[in-house]
């Protein structure tokens, strides 16, 4: 049966979409231009000729972008980033998640009132700074992953979502002796594959964006992740060290502003790759996670 709709709805549908399409194109826009000016050529960029699509075909900044070792050095660190610092995010996740979704849990409230006051109240930058220098991880790769271990907005969602399970499940497991490490591994993990997926991707994403950690805890050139080598590419754009490097490779057509642009969508592609095979549990874990209790 076909249900007729309004002509409020009609508007509302009609004002929702298109704003959903201006929203696609301010995202859509600008990274066509990025992609358009990594594949130009130089003076088709120096003269400002590039808006939408290339102008000539010039792949010698996407040569040269995976010929310089500095750049894999902060791929790497970034990769080890998110790979280590999403499984410490998860494992710390869960095990606080699955405690505090037990309503018979001695003091369950107090711990949830202290973990909501960190998402109203966060720590300013001189004590987050103070407090990592005075435990020695300055200068260290930990620095990137330590402090940022758990998040509060990610910790409620497991737990709201741990709390939609039958708590019949528990007890038949727990009649049947299962300890409580393995009712959480055998059972409660193969049924919260959505919230799981959700909180690898927004771990993942995290740890992937975050340059601000990077900024203030590592001065080691070597230690420095991809979006903090990203910043210094565009901040020493115009430079004399930038003019300077251009100098030494006058036989390949680039332009600092090329390599920028090449570099910046060799960095940005591995993240987004990830979002059509996650979309489905994504969306499934994010809004069973934030409409429960």
């Amino acid at each position: 049966m076909k249900i007729k709709t309004s002509f409020g709805e009609k508007c509302f549908d009609i004002a929702n979409t298109a704003f959903l399409l201006l929203a696609c194109l301010l995202v859509i826009l600008p990274l066509m231009h990025v992609v358009a000016g990594s594949l130009s050529e130089t003076n088709a960029l120096i003269h400002s000729q590039v808006k939408l699509w290339p102008v000539g075909f010039n792949l010698d900044n996407y040569i040269l972008v995976f010929k310089n070792t500095t750049f894999w050095r902060s791929f790497g660190v970034t990769l080890f980033v998110v790979v280590v610092g999403t499984m410490i995010n998860m494992v710390l996740t869960v095990l606080t998640a699955y405690p505090l979704s037990k309503p018979y849990l001695k003091g369950r409230r107090p711990f949830m009132l202290y973990i909501i006051f960190t998402m109203i109240f966060q720590a300013p930058m001189i004590p987050t700074y103070l407090l990592v220098k005075a435990l020695d991880m300055l200068n260290t790769i930990w620095a990137l992953i330590i402090p940022g271990a758990l998040s509060a907005f990610n910790l409620i969602l497991c737990i709201t979502f741990f709390r939609s399970l039958p708590e019949e499940l528990f007890e038949a497991a727990r009649v049947d002796g299962m300890s409580e490490y393995r009712i959480v591994w055998r059972i409660t993990m193969p049924l919260s594959l959505p919230i799981v997926v959700t909180l690898l991707l927004f771990y993942a994403v995290a740890h992937w964006n975050n340059y601000y950690s990077a900024l203030l805890y590592i001065t080691d050139a070597k230690l420095r992740p991809l979006q903090m080598y990203l910043y210094m590419l565009l901040a020493q754009y115009d430079t004399s060290d930038a003019r300077s490097f251009m100098s030494t490779i006058t036989t390949w057509d680039v332009s600092p502003q090329g390599l920028q642009m090449a570099t910046i969508i060799v960095a940005t592609v591995p993240i987004l790759l990830i979002y059509p095979f996650v979309q489905k549990h994504f969306i499934k874990g994010a809004m069973l996670g934030s409409l429960k209790e």
